[in-house]
C-alpha cells in the first residue's frame, strides 16, 4: 500500500541529500525541530501544507515540483504511466530566480526532472516533444 507521507519524505530527503545539506541546516532554515523534520523524512509524521511549503523554502526547490515528483512516484507505485504534461517554458520560468543558490537549485531541479520522467516514460530521447 502507498502511504503518501513516506513518499513525501522520501522525496524531501532525496532533494535534501542531492544538495549535500544536514538535517540540522535544513531544519534551522525551515524553523522547525530536527527530531520532526527527521520523522517527515522517514514518513513517520504527516507534514501540514504550511510546514511542507517551510522545508521546500528551506531547500529552495518548488512545492509543486516536490509534489509532481512525489506524484510521479505514485503513479509508478500504481503501475500509470501519465504522460508529462508541464511545457517546457513553465518549467523553465520556474527555474528563474535572484537566489544566491540558484545554479545549484536550477541543476538539482533538472535531475529530479530528469529522473521522474526516466521513470515515468522512459529515456528523454524516447519522448515526442510537445506542441
Amino acid at each position: 500500500m502507498i502511504v503518501l507521507r513516506r513518499e513525501i519524505g522520501d522525496v524531501l530527503r532525496d532533494v535534501r541529500q542531492r544538495q549535500g545539506r544536514t538535517l540540522r541546516e535544513v531544519s534551522s532554515d525551515a524553523r522547525v525541530s530536527l527530531g520532526y523534520l527527521s520523522e517527515v523524512e522517514r514518513g513517520q509524521k504527516e507534514a501540514s501544507s504550511e510546514l511542507l511549503a517551510s522545508i521546500c523554502d528551506a531547500l529552495d526547490v518548488p512545492l509543486w515540483l516536490v509534489l509532481r515528483e512525489v506524484s510521479d512516484r505514485v503513479a509508478v507505485a500504481e503501475g500509470f504511466s501519465i504522460p508529462d504534461t508541464v511545457p517546457a517554458d513553465l518549467t523553465m520560468s520556474a527555474l528563474t530566480t535572484p537566489a544566491g543558490r540558484a545554479e545549484e537549485r536550477d541543476d538539482l531541479v533538472r535531475e529530479l526532472l530528469s529522473d521522474a520522467s526516466r521513470d515515468c516514460y522512459g529515456a528523454p530521447e524516447d519522448l515526442a516533444p510537445v506542441g
